[in-house]
């Protein structure tokens, strides 16, 4: 037993050389190493979401499920941007349609889009999202506590009948949906073909699509180049595109029109100098 105790002074030592060489090597790697401080600042990034949301939780509690409680969920997340030095700019706010449901459609860069999205979220108005956000620990019953509608991708038949549900949601409770219709994170510096999901939504409900775009993050965010510094990003919204008169058969060209307006803009304000400065000539940019 003597032995035994005897030994707590050395670990007690070892524990106080590990923290301070822990002290020394994080502030190191942080003013020399570009990757570890790109790593760092993803995980306080997400880590924060995380707490954010264990707060948000018994606040969105209070009503159950309900769109109303992405409110909370904005207010909380709006200061994030500061905490990085991203200035965001929100362009064309005035074209979103004042009293009707609609179906918002926008590029899909990074998980940083939500930096953009909170900064531009209309009232009554969330996210489309796969189902494995549910999972997400706090975040995930954030989410669902604010009305996120979530979709289960490989379950073909599933989506469709959950696409259904949400467009007689969006007809008799007033809300609007928020769509990533590239599918997943795009890095290449353009935008990938349109799922038409949200386009078959939207005539299905004879609704109108505003389309959003967001400026490339290549002046201050790459994934592939593990950097990740201060910058600023451009919101463009886009006037709404009608669907009255629509059918199923007009949603493919529907879909190639909106992307392509939606992409003469990406190119437009990534290389404005106010929002992805030379990003589109950086092959395989992005993050």
């Amino acid at each position: 037993m003597v032995a035994r105790m005897d030994l707590w002074p050395g670990a007690w030592m070892l524990l106080l050389l590990l923290f301070l060489l822990l002290l020394f090597l994080l502030p190191t790697l942080w003013f020399c190493s570009p990757s570890a401080k790109y790593f760092f600042k993803m995980a306080f990034y997400n880590g924060w979401i995380l707490f954010l949301a264990v707060l948000a939780i018994p606040v969105c509690a209070v009503r159950g499920r309900n769109v109303e409680n992405m409110k909370i969920l904005r207010l909380m997340l709006l200061h994030i941007k500061y905490l990085y030095g991203i200035r965001v700019e929100v362009r064309g706010a005035h074209h979103f349609p004042p009293s009707q449901p609609y179906v918002v459609v926008s590029n899909h860069q990074s998980s940083l889009d939500l930096l953009g999205m909170m900064e531009v979220l209309p009232g009554r108005c969330v996210p489309i999202a796969k189902r494995e956000l549910l999972w997400a620990g706090s975040a995930g019953l954030a989410c669902w506590l604010a009305g996120v509608i979530f979709i289960d991708r490989k379950r073909t038949g599933d989506a469709i009948s959950v696409m259904s549900e949400v467009a007689q949601t969006l007809l008799t409770q007033d809300v609007r949906v928020w769509v990533f219709p590239e599918g997943t994170r795009n890095h290449n510096g353009s935008m990938l073909p349109f799922k038409r999901g949200a386009f078959h939504l939207a005539v299905q409900a004879q609704v109108p699509i505003v389309p959003i775009v967001m400026s490339s993050y290549q002046d201050f965010y790459c994934k592939k180049e593990r950097r990740f510094t201060s910058g600023q990003c451009q919101v463009r919204v886009l006037p709404p595109v009608p669907t009255e008169g629509l059918t199923p058969d007009d949603v493919p060209s529907l879909a190639d029109r909106v992307r392509h307006s939606m992409l003469t803009v990406f190119r437009e304000i990534s290389t404005d100098g106010r929002g992805g400065g030379d990003y589109l000539k950086k092959p395989g940019g992005g993050g």
